[in-house]
C-alpha cells in the first residue's frame, strides 16, 4: 500500500467514524475526524507531516517543555494554516495563545482546567486525554481515549483496551471520544460501530503521508 492510498484510507475511515458519531451526538460533527499527535523522537519535523494532512484534520503539538518547542509550534502554525488544519498545543495555554493556535490539549490530570480555559478562550477547541474507566471532565470538547490497541511510546506501559472496552468507555464519556493508541488504517476498520468520533495517531499518520 503506497503512502497516498494509506493516507486516503485513514482519512476515509476517520470521516466515516465522525459522521456516524455525529448522527448520535451533533457535537462530534464539529470536530476534526483525524488528529495527528507530534512526538519529538518519532516525528522530529512535524510541520512536514502537518502540511500534507487533509483540510479539516488537526494537529496536537506536544512540546514536553523542550526549549525548541515554541519554534516548532510556530512552524506548525504556518503549515497548518496553509493546509486548512487546526492546531492544538498540549499542556501550554500560553504557547497556544502566543502562536494563535486553535485550542489546547490537556493531560488527564489537568482536564479540570477546561472550564477555566473555556472562560478565557470560548473559541478554542479543547481536548483532553482519557484513560478509561474515567469519564472525562466538564468543558472539554473531545476526549482522546487510549490505548485502544497495543501501542508504542508512553502508551506501551498500559494494557490495550480493545474495541469493546473502548466502546463502553465512549458510551459513558462526557464528550465525544477519539480512538488513540496503535491505530492503523487496517485496525481502524474494527472501530466502525464503536462510537469513536474519529482517529488520533502518531505513527499511522506519519507513515500514511510519507513519500
Amino acid at each position: 500500500m503506497d503512502g497516498r492510498t494509506s493516507c486516503d484510507d485513514l482519512w476515509r475511515i476517520a470521516l466515516d467514524l465522525n459522521r456516524a458519531a455525529a448522527a448520535v451526538d451533533p457535537r462530534a460533527g464539529r470536530l476534526p475526524p483525524l488528529i495527528f499527535l507530534t512526538d519529538p523522537d518519532r516525528t522530529p519535523e512535524p510541520w512536514r507531516i502537518a502540511a500534507r494532512l487533509r483540510a479539516g484534520a488537526a494537529v496536537i503539538h506536544r512540546g514536553f517543555g523542550r526549549p525548541e518547542a515554541p519554534e516548532e509550534a510556530r512552524r506548525l502554525r504556518e503549515a497548518t494554516r496553509t493546509a486548512g488544519v487546526r492546531l492544538l498545543i498540549a499542556a501550554d495555554a500560553e504557547l497556544a495563545e502566543a502562536v494563535a493556535a486553535d485550542g489546547v490539549h490537556l493531560p488527564e490530570r489537568e482536564a479540570k482546567r477546561a472550564t477555566e480555559l473555556r472562560r478565557f478562550r470560548p473559541d478554542w477547541l479543547i481536548t483532553a486525554a482519557l484513560h478509561p474507566p474515567g469519564v472525562g471532565a466538564e468543558g472539554v470538547d473531545a476526549l482522546l481515549a487510549s490505548p485502544v490497541f497495543p501501542a508504542g511510546g508512553a502508551s506501551a506501559s498500559r494494557p490495550a483496551l480493545g474495541v469493546k472496552a473502548f466502546s463502553d468507555a465512549v458510551s459513558t464519556a462526557k464528550a465525544p471520544a477519539y480512538a488513540l493508541g496503535g491505530v492503523t488504517a487496517d485496525r481502524a476498520r474494527a472501530l466502525i460501530g464503536s462510537g469513536a468520533c474519529g482517529i488520533a495517531a502518531i505513527d499511522a499518520v506519519a507513515q500514511a503521508v510519507a513519500d
